[in-house]
């Protein structure tokens, strides 16, 4: 390989943090790895994203139990990418929730996804024996479902394709917050790798129109006000639009892979280039917003091969 993933040479540990956004609603953070949400109900714990193994998730559990000795027993997965569900038993959860178009991607690509993502991310995947397998939901749903954990009610919701086709929201309308995973980042680079550029700004506008007076994003700090909230949307709709359409640009005239690099690049490195993991994301988004440019609406499924072949080719 030229030269080896961005992600492969970051192995410093990052500092958590764990915050309340809301009446019994937490973020944990570590300082652009994925975010982990908390949602303690009258009887019951729901999580939102499982961690990428369970050394991780323990992390996690141990937050938990400085605020509350309930049980969790629901584990929401907002799509199926291995950082986000590999941890998933350590939580000992009864339901495990996942969309219907989640669910079909871990039978379709889990397995390629755990084994391109194990190679990109060393650090993340520390104690990755533990793992005894994909994670599988127990309960999907199409558009939408509610969950009463006593009588906190949690809406969780398809709203629209973004970073994956299969994304979910958790929205907790007591509280007026939304869990909203890999749709919103903050100070962070989208990975667009398998994502959806057409239709992320709709989605971001349906997330927008709940009003949510906290967001816990994908990645980065939780963003507590409307005016933080508001700027965290505007951001990563930015960060879509940039990387798509110079790409798209590219495409319309019959420019190359490499061409596309170069343009998308020039307008993202300005204003993005110290977020977290843009770098790692970069030659990913550029491939995706290439290809959907050129009307492959399905995301081609990431091996570790495709990841190699990839980076060599536009960081050689």
């Amino acid at each position: 390989m030229a030269k080896a993933f961005a992600s492969q040479g970051d192995l410093t540990e990052k500092k958590t943090s764990f915050s309340e956004i809301g009446p019994g609603l937490y973020a944990f953070t570590a300082e652009g790895d994925p975010n982990t949400g908390v949602i303690v109900g009258d009887d019951s714990v729901m999580i939102v994203e499982a961690q990428a193994t369970p050394r991780l998730a323990r992390k996690v559990i141990e937050h938990v139990r400085e605020v509350t000795d309930k049980p969790i027993t629901h584990l929401v997965l907002t799509h199926y990418h291995a950082v986000r569900v590999l941890g998933a038993s350590a939580y000992g959860a009864r339901e495990i929730i996942m969309s219907d178009a989640a669910r079909a991607m871990v039978a379709e690509r889990g397995q390629e996804d755990w084994d391109s993502e194990f190679g990109r991310f060393p650090r993340l995947f520390q104690g990755h024996e533990e793992i005894p397998g994909l994670t599988w939901p127990t309960t999907t749903f199409s558009e939408r479902m509610t969950v009463y954990l006593g009588n906190r009610r949690v809406d969780i919701m398809h709203l629209g394709r973004a970073h994956t086709a299969g994304d979910a929201v958790v929205w907790l309308p007591d509280a007026e917050v939304m869990f909203t995973g890999d749709i919103v980042e903050y100070h962070s680079a989208c990975y667009c790798g398998d994502g959806h550029f057409a239709d992320w700004p709709d989605t971001l506008a349906n997330i927008a129109a709940f009003g949510p007076k906290a967001i816990a994003p994908g990645r980065g700090d939780a963003l507590v006000g409307e005016e933080m909230v508001a700027k965290a949307i505007a951001s990563t709709a930015d960060f879509v639009a940039s990387t798509y359409k110079p790409a798209e640009k590219v495409v319309a005239r019959g420019g190359s892979l490499k061409e596309a690099w170069d343009a998308v690049r020039a307008a993202c490195d300005p204003k993005f280039a110290d977020f977290a993991i843009y770098e790692h994301c970069l030659p990913f988004n550029v491939a995706r917003a290439y290809d959907e440019a050129r009307g492959i609406d399905t995301p081609r499924i990431w091996t570790a091969e495709r990841d190699r072949q990839m980076w060599e080719a536009l960081q050689g």
